[in-house]
């Protein structure tokens, strides 16, 4: 049960759960450990630089803009861990951060990160956003390309991220700015994820017993019996 004290949620900590579900699904895809900055930067736009920049747009109980903004290496890092997790050989994947094979990966982890935080919002606002399509761009060096949502009271924050090798990357997020207040307590309620459930029953399946070993005067009775 929520208490209704300490629940009262700011564009901050929907921020965090933001965070927090591109952390987890990276994590889970690259197989290895991605964390976010403990510190955030008020930024005064948004926009999309060097190298890989995705974004969405999301709208329902809260309107916002979320963008991505890759390095070339922090993008083949991760790419590189989902696609060996799967059991694909190092041969068969792209080298280069520009291959389309990236972007389409680098778009559908994306597109799970969006669907992580409204499941999160979902549960725990208790209110209902949709996302559009992620878009993925290859951005020259010499480019930046600003991405605006129409918002009427917009506010905009980065965050920093970092790859297990030390490559960095860039959450942006610009959201109107609004403050859930919660009016009685509620149950929060557990969504249904069929990926941590085949997880689960993976590590729980028991491993194969040992046959027991048989003792040779077990043997020498059966011999007797059958008059051999």
């Amino acid at each position: 049960m929520v208490d209704k004290k300490s629940n009262n949620v700011s564009t901050d900590d929907i921020l965090l759960k933001l965070c927090n579900s591109v952390s987890g699904v990276l994590t889970k895809a690259s197989h290895s450990q991605i964390h976010h900055a403990a510190m955030v930067q008020k930024i005064k736009k948004t926009s999309l630089k060097p190298d890989i920049g995705c974004f969405v747009i999301f709208d329902g109980g809260f309107s916002g803009l979320v963008i991505i903004n890759f390095t070339a290496e922090a993008a083949l890092e991760i790419y590189r861990g989902y696609l060996l997790n799967m059991g694909l050989p190092e041969t068969e994947l792209a080298t280069s951060h520009t291959s389309d094979e990236v972007s389409n990966v680098m778009g559908e982890l994306m597109n799970q990160i969006l669907g992580k935080f409204i499941s999160t919002i979902s549960q725990e606002l208790q209110t209902s956003i949709t996302q559009s399509q992620p878009k993925m761009l290859t951005v020259n060096k010499q480019l930046v390309i600003s991405i605006e949502a129409n918002l009427d009271e917009p506010v905009s924050r980065r965050v920093s991220f970092k790859t297990a090798q030390g490559n960095v990357f860039y959450l942006e997020l610009s959201i109107d700015d609004t403050q859930f207040l919660q009016i009685k307590e509620f149950e929060n309620v557990d969504t249904f994820d069929p990926d941590e459930l085949l997880e689960q029953h993976q590590n729980a399946a028991p491993s194969p017993s040992p046959q027991p070993a048989v003792e040779s005067g077990g043997n020498d009775d059966l011999l007797d019996e059958l008059g051999i």
